[in-house]
């Protein structure tokens, strides 16, 4: 069982790596279609399609990773505060209450946005000729499985911090930016360099 949520955790991290890149291919793709379009005078149709496709894949594809690494955003700010049964207590409720049922939700209609967009081809209608939006759509279902199977992790992470008291250790991965870390890392090199100053002076 443990094997089982470590690989689940490792392919969802795995897959937001991967999808990771899509930041810098849109990166570039926007400054080209820029470029393009005020420098060339050369504007392309299709361009718009091609960026929400990719910002949308990108957020999507985000979604269980995030959740893997404990990264999303928590709205109460009384929740930092409360001792680590009590959280896991108050997530495993949610999880249950809230979680499962819009995922399981997210993966039912989302199927079927997509099954009826492949059925009819369907293509872009902002632009002629533009682009197919049925494998856009195949994102939606995908997305939704790979958090229902985080979600399972989760709720096991619940369980074991319920039963230890604290929760368990997380694999490490790239590390947000902390402005208090941040100052702190500031701190002790000015730290360093004022120790450095004044051994050379006494020296």
């Amino acid at each position: 069982m443990q094997k089982l949520l470590l690989t689940i955790d490792r392919v969802n991290t795995k897959l937001g790596q991967l999808f990771g890149w899509l930041v810098l291919a849109l990166t570039l793709f926007v400054t080209y279609e820029v470029i393009s379009r005020y420098a060339f005078k050369n504007p392309h149709a299709w361009a718009f399609d091609a960026m929400n496709m990719m910002y949308g894949t990108l957020f999507m594809m985000a979604g269980a990773y995030t959740l893997s690494k404990n990264g999303h955003v928590r709205g109460d700010v009384l929740y930092g505060f409360f001792p680590p049964r009590l959280q896991a207590g108050l997530d495993l409720a949610l999880y249950f209450l809230f979680y499962f049922p819009g995922v399981i939700a997210l993966c039912w209609a989302g199927y079927y946005y997509f099954e009826e967009s492949w059925a009819i081809r369907e293509t872009s209608s902002l632009a002629s000729g533009g682009p197919p939006l049925y494998p856009f759509k195949a994102i939606i279902p995908i997305a939704g499985f790979t958090l229902l199977l985080q979600g399972v992790v989760e709720v096991v992470h619940c369980i074991g911090c319920l039963k230890q008291g604290q929760w368990p250790r997380r694999d490490a991965d790239v590390e947000e930016v902390d402005v208090d870390k941040l100052k702190d890392m500031v701190s002790d090199e000015a730290l360093s360099v004022h120790a450095q100053a004044t051994s050379a002076q006494k020296q």
